[in-house]
């Protein structure tokens, strides 16, 4: 078996993903169940509040990418990074899985290099806020990161992550896209 089944009962090629099984609402719902840092966080903090923050971090025209930026974390779940760089399968099925969605809201396959520079920005501070005193240095603390704007790094529930999620689609949907769904500013 080479699917699964979304929050709202439709089907997801895991293989073989097209843009037609990729929907907002189950991207929404997902990321507000998934927990980031694997879990190991003082108190629950989800990868949909991570991607709006995301999204509130970056300039006008990046938004829309910026809160879409682990939208595949809804099919293929989370998975730290250390694990990540040991299974180069994983990361192939990323990988389809993000052109399916990309071409479903029409982004760019290649995410503009500000959305990893603010994504790396926000995981430090996630990091402070979320998580205990680090045993060993983690390579973002070396890195020279861009500095983020004030942003609630409080922890929101399931539900309200997944409203947040959704508020935030609504809005630069609207603005990135026409009434014929024409793709408008996002890069």
């Amino acid at each position: 078996m080479n699917w699964i089944q979304t929050h709202s009962g439709a089907v997801f090629d895991l293989l073989n993903p097209r843009p037609d099984m990729i929907h907002i609402e189950d991207i929404a719902h997902a990321l507000a169940h998934i927990c980031r840092f694997t879990g190991h966080v003082t108190s629950f903090y989800s990868v949909a509040q991570h991607s709006v923050l995301v999204a509130r971090a970056l300039p006008p025209h990046l938004k829309l990418v910026g809160l879409l930026h682990d939208a595949t974390e809804a099919y293929v779940s989370d998975m730290a990074a250390p694990l990540k760089a040991l299974i180069p399968q994983y990361r192939e099925i990323e990988d389809r899985v993000w052109e399916a969605i990309a071409a479903r809201f029409a982004l760019p396959v290649d995410q503009p290099a500000e959305i990893k520079q603010a994504d790396l920005a926000l995981l430090r501070a996630e990091r402070a806020a979320f998580m205990g005193p680090s045993p060993a240095p983690w390579a973002i603390d070396a890195m020279d990161l861009p500095p983020l704007p004030a942003l609630d790094l409080s922890s929101w529930s399931p539900v309200d992550a997944r409203e947040q999620f959704m508020a935030a689609w609504t809005e630069l949907s609207a603005e990135n896209f026409s009434a014929d769904g024409v793709h408008g500013r996002c890069v």
